[in-house]
């Protein structure tokens, strides 16, 4: 049992290294789409609110009922705070 364990916990810590690149990958993305634009701060609360809704959808069809509606939203809405704080923070310094 113990080398199960083990395993898990590499393949969480594995997981968890992907999922932080993917989200630094993204932020630099949208970043660098943003960059320039003039957006005011209301507009850029209601990209951040799109962005957690299509989330929301993309996550749901790809669950197949795996994971309860709540669980869904909790995790779109935590990744894509994480892809606006490196975003707000590229675009305007330390400022989050």
């Amino acid at each position: 049992m113990p080398s199960r364990l083990a395993s898990l916990i590499r393949r969480a810590r594995r997981l968890s290294g992907e999922r932080d690149r993917l989200v630094e990958s993204l932020a630099r993305e949208w970043a660098e789409a943003l960059r320039g634009q003039r957006l005011s701060a209301e507009d850029l609360e209601e990209l951040w609110a799109g962005l957690i809704e299509e989330a929301v959808r993309r996550l749901r069809r790809s669950s197949d009922g795996r994971w309860s509606p709540e669980a869904v939203r909790q995790e779109a809405v935590a990744v894509i705070a994480r892809v606006r704080e490196r975003v707000t923070r590229e675009l305007y310094g330390q400022q989050v």
